[in-house]
């Protein structure tokens, strides 16, 4: 993906250095949050495992001069430009309604208005708060782990977590948090539906920067892999040798990586009414 090496965002707050947070009980942390929204409150983008240690900035923002490898550094500028080139699609495909949401990078834990977040969790968006969270050990682990390379693998998933503050502003996320549970559950449940969509909407701004020639050879096929890396049905079998859909929260390899290159083909937001359509 062709970026601007010199971008910092002022929409991510970098926590990096602020020491590790109160670990509590782990994923626990924010079992509060779900009791009242559901596992899907937080729109929990992969559960998996790590840590990365990093530094902020008095105010937040990204600045220079910040500890961590000479790769680290260049993988949190990484993430701010593709947060701020998100939004600013957004900007234009909502005009007047998009509000920019904030990135909040962190090591190991950090408190969030949803509860204490952790890295095992993966990335996730907290609609209390508005922010994304992720620790960069995720990228690591999609690589190593889950055979999903490239940069725009890595810029794909802050296109779907964004994706979730779309659907929040837009009132998607609550309509689906105020449905009956047994409706939210499941291979067919309104959660997949959601995370689908998520991944749609991924592709709306990806049809957008290949519009502005960001995308280079092998870019499609880097987001593609890493929505099919972390399907329900892939990482079920990795895990557990077995598929069980019922309890599926995101959905299979194959709808994610179909929903993604949807958004991508058409680069419309209609496109992505995955709750009008049979799960694919």
């Amino acid at each position: 993906m062709r970026w601007d090496r010199d971008h910092f965002s002022n929409n991510v707050e970098d926590r990096r250095g602020q020491g590790p947070a109160r670990a509590g009980m782990g994923v626990f942390g924010l079992l509060p949050y779900f009791a009242r929204f559901g596992w899907k409150g937080i729109a929990v983008f992969a559960v998996l495992a790590g840590a990365v240690s990093f530094v902020g900035t008095q105010d937040g923002s990204q600045r220079e001069g910040t500890v961590g490898s000479a790769e680290e550094q260049e993988m949190a500028r990484f993430v701010g430009f593709v947060l701020d080139d998100v939004q600013a699609t957004w900007q234009r495909v909502m005009p007047g309604r998009y509000r920019d949401a904030k990135l909040v990078l962190f090591r190991g834990a950090t408190q969030s208005a949803c509860g204490l977040g952790q890295s095992q969790m993966g990335p996730f968006y907290c609609p209390a708060d508005q922010k994304v969270y992720i620790d960069l050990v995720f990228y690591r682990d999609l690589h190593e782990r889950f055979g999903a390379p490239g940069d725009f693998a890595q810029a794909y998933v802050i296109g779907h977590e964004i994706g979730h503050h779309v659907q929040h502003l837009l009132g998607t996320t609550g309509k689906v948090h105020k449905a009956p549970e047994y409706l939210q559950k499941g291979a067919e449940g309104l959660s997949v539906k959601l995370e689908l969509q998520a991944d749609c909407y991924a592709g709306v701004w990806a049809h957008d920067a290949q519009k502005r020639n960001l995308l280079e050879a092998g870019d499609v096929d880097e987001a593609l892999a890493a929505a099919a890396a972390i399907g329900d049905d892939r990482l079920q079998k990795q895990s557990q040798g077995h598929v069980t859909p019922e309890t599926w929260s995101h959905g299979s390899a194959a709808q994610r990586a179909f929903w993604f290159k949807r958004g991508l083909e058409a680069g419309k937001p209609a496109v992505c009414d995955t709750f009008a359509e049979a799960a694919r």
